[in-house]
């Protein structure tokens, strides 16, 4: 990948390294981070190396009339304007200059507005939300409307507590995984897998580990909106997916509708409660009608945040025979992994390059009872 802005845009910071030569110093990484807890081979999954984010945020930089896209510069004390971005996919590429045309042909839609988001489906449905530091009235949604037409994109207008949605706040994704479609919906300002390349691969990765167990009932906390869990319902009798936050609960209920898989219960819950559900430390109303006793988990699946798991999650994962630990962070994996190891052996690893040019790199680990 070139890009005009190397070595100006914050953004890719592993800007002057040969791709290749940025995996294997991801894969060198991880490998040493692991070294201790697994003496096999991690096996590496690349990215595309342009055109592979379907989701991005822009600042918007005013000059005069005229507005510019703009990222943070290298040394972080500034912007710098962009005309392209060749990281994201071929469907926001296209859109951006188009995009960007008509807002600096309309005083109204050009009107202190302040940053541009884009979430976009491989098969090209795109949404961009218009940010503003003003009032959104019906001036500016009759403009909108115009112009959402005429780019036959889906907008979204944000101020200050205000949300207008002109047709609507989502897209549908469809990964085929193992040759069998998934659909997905994926609604604005809600979390999502930025590479959906490299997604598909972590989650075959994760199917495939999932068919070697084949038996019994899966639990998986951090679900989000069922990412990980559709595909892997296809491998346990039942699954039973958890996630803190109300939206991509809401998300993941509507995903299991449209698929139409009828093995998975969704419960709005975090780690922490989850493991006071286990330990019997208190009822949970959420958990109304779901009786954790009648489930035979063979399987826990997390996936974590940054920060890893937490003492007592870690220590309620440990209680199950096996462990699916995906992580986006391998610090904290490594971390984990010193507690995890002294109760499950590690069987198989691999890395996943959703972030091609900047150090960050995904990773996953299978682990096994003692």
């Amino acid at each position: 990948m070139t890009c005009d802005a190397f070595g100006q845009c914050g953004s890719c910071t592993l800007y002057d390294i040969p791709y290749e030569d940025q995996v294997a110093q991801k894969h060198e990484w991880v490998s040493g981070l692991l070294t201790t807890f697994f003496d096999g081979e991690l096996t590496v999954y690349r990215g595309a190396e342009a055109h592979y984010r379907s989701r991005a945020e822009f600042r918007i930089w005013h000059t005069g009339d005229r507005c510019d896209y703009a990222m943070g510069n290298w040394e972080k004390n500034g912007s710098v304007t962009i005309t392209e971005c060749p990281k994201v996919t071929e469907p926001i590429a296209r859109t951006m200059p188009r995009l960007l045309e008509a807002i600096n042909e309309s005083d109204v839609l050009r009107q202190r507005l302040f940053a541009v988001e884009f979430l976009a489906t491989l098969r090209g449905e795109v949404l961009v939300t218009l940010i503003y530091h003003r009032k959104l009235d019906e001036e500016w949604e009759s403009e909108a409307k115009g112009l959402e037409g005429g780019l036959n994109i889906h907008i979204i207008g944000r101020s200050r507590k205000q949300k207008v949605v002109l047709s609507q706040d989502y897209v549908t994704e469809t990964l085929v995984i193992d040759d069998v479609p998934y659909r997905y919906r994926y609604y604005e300002g809600g979390f999502t897998q930025p590479n959906p390349g490299v997604n598909t691969h972590m989650i075959e990765w994760a199917v495939t580990q999932a068919r070697a167990i084949g038996r019994g009932d899966l639990i998986e906390l951090y679900c989000g909106l069922g990412n990980f869990t559709l595909p892997l319902s296809r491998h346990f009798d039942r699954v039973l997916a958890t996630e803190v936050s109300k939206n991509s609960i809401r998300a993941a209920q509507e995903n299991v509708a449209l698929n139409g898989t009828d093995n998975i219960t969704f419960v709005r819950m975090s780690s922490e409660e989850m493991v006071e559900a286990f330990a019997g430390v208190r009822p949970f109303r959420r958990l109304e009608g779901v009786d954790l006793k009648s489930y035979d988990f063979s399987t826990i699946l997390v996936d974590p945040p940054r920060a890893g798991l937490d003492g007592a999650t870690t220590e309620l994962v440990s209680g199950f025979e096996t462990i699916l630990y995906i992580s986006c962070n391998p610090e904290t994996l490594a971390r984990d992994l010193e507690t995890l190891t002294q109760t499950h052996t590690v069987l198989e690893g691999a890395i996943f390059d959703q972030f091609p040019y900047t150090k960050h790199v995904e990773s996953g680990v299978v682990l096994r009872k003692k």
